[in-house]
Parts: structure tokens; sequence; C-alpha cells
């Protein structure tokens, strides 16, 4: 993890000398994601899948960003990002998980919520800014989650959690086509170190007219981290759609 922080930290100072915004630039937008979910939870010994086992589904999505971009050199423009998933469903356990026993072959009815929350703090410097536009930086994700699964004719109670800032590698690019204001292009944050990994990638279309910005485009949201006895190895991806406004 160290050698890709520092690789990551050289390369985006190098491109602190080379390339800037010529102005202030300040947006923000917000998204709907129609994710859908697939993995496994952990806690100690125990495993359970999220999805065939406990039938999650999306209840409640929200995604918000907000960039300032400005013409100083050596400092890095910056970019927040807010992702907040929930998820629940009614399924069923073939085997006990963790404290809740699912008393004899018949399996056990369980309520089951799911929680995903980061928050995205990322520096980053413009490489290119024409046609064609390349962006690399650094990002530190808090990271936080939350899986309560409920024994519906029974007692049994089950949280898994994790929680965490995670330094991230964060790379986005974009190609502005000969037609006003339409442009494709392509974002994500990778970090990958002992046996843990996080990814989060989007490839989108773009349209902007005077200060509205809109997008559609695919996002895939990969966890696979440890914390404690308690792991979380889930995958979200889906179509989403983004309004905005730039300046």
């Amino acid at each position: 993890m160290r050698k890709l922080m520092v690789v990551a930290a050289g390369t985006v100072l190098l491109a602190s000398h080379q390339v800037h915004a010529d102005v202030v630039g300040l947006g923000a937008n917000v998204s709907y994601w129609d994710s859908g979910l697939s993995g496994q939870a952990a806690s100690g010994n125990d495993l359970v899948d999220v999805e065939n086992d406990l039938n999650l589904e999306s209840d409640s999505n929200a995604n918000t960003s907000l960039y300032l971009e400005h013409p100083i050199p050596v400092l890095p423009n910056v970019r927040l990002n807010y992702t907040l998933i929930q998820l629940d469903g009614r399924g069923s356990l073939s085997a006990d998980f963790d404290g809740i026993d699912i008393g004899g072959v018949g399996g056990a009815d369980v309520r089951s919520e799911l929680d995903l929350e980061q928050l995205d703090l990322t520096l980053y410097y413009e490489v290119l800014d024409n046609w064609v536009n390349l962006d690399l930086g650094i990002t530190a994700r808090d990271l936080s989650g939350e899986l309560l699964v409920q024994q519906v004719a029974g007692t049994g109670v089950s949280e898994t959690e994790i929680d965490a800032v995670i330094p991230m590698g964060y790379l986005a690019a974009r190609f502005d086509l000969p037609f006003s204001g339409v442009s494709v292009g392509a974002e994500g944050n990778i970090i990958s170190y002992d046996g843990d990994s996080v990814h989060d990638f989007n490839a989108y279309g773009q349209y902007e007219i005077a200060v509205l910005q809109f997008r559609a485009g695919y996002r895939n949201m990969a966890i696979d981290y440890e914390d404690g006895g308690d792991r979380l190895d889930v995958e979200l991806d889906g179509p989403f759609f983004s309004a905005g406004v730039v300046f």
C-alpha cells in the first residue's frame, strides 16, 4: 500500500507542474444508481450469501458530488463524493450464522438490512485539458457498512460491521466528441493490499448545455474488506443517471 501511495503521489505532483485549469471551475451533481447486489458477508467462520440467502434488494440510493478546480499549479483540485446505499430483504438461512440457529433442516426465515456509506475526498491534477481530458490523483474513502440479520420466528440477531478510511488511486478520462456539448468518459478508484481490495468504476456519456450537465452510464463497485472478525465481500453494479450544474 505504501508503494502505491508513493507512486500515486509522485505522479500527481509531477502532473501539477505540467497542466492546470486556466480559470476557477465549480460543479455539483446528484445521481440515481439502479444497483444490483451480489456477494457474501462473514462473521468469524460463519458465511452468508447476501443475494441468495438474504434476498437483499435496493431500498434507497443517494449519490452526490462536488468539485472545485483552480488555476494554482502547485495545489491540487478537490472533489467530494458521497454515496449511501440501503438494502433490505427477507430470506432464509440454510446454516447457522453468527448466533442465529436454523433449528434443524428446515432453515430459519430472516429479515435483513445492509447499509453502505462512503465519503470520498479526492485530490487530483489535470494532466490533459483539451478535447482529451485526463485527471490523476489520490482518494481517501471513509467507508462504513453494517449488515443486520434478524430471525423472524426467534430472538437471534447478527450484526456484521466494517469501518475504515481507505487510500485509493484516482483516474478520470473524458473525450469531447465533435458535437456541441457531447462527450464520453470513465473514472474510477482502486486499491488492493494485504488480501483486501476496493474498486469503484463508471463509464458514461455526457451532454452539456449552458450550465447544465447530464450523464448516463454504468457503475461497478466491489468491496472485499475485513475488519476484525467481520468481512464484507460484495459487488454492486447497474446503470446510473445524473444531473448537475457546472460554472
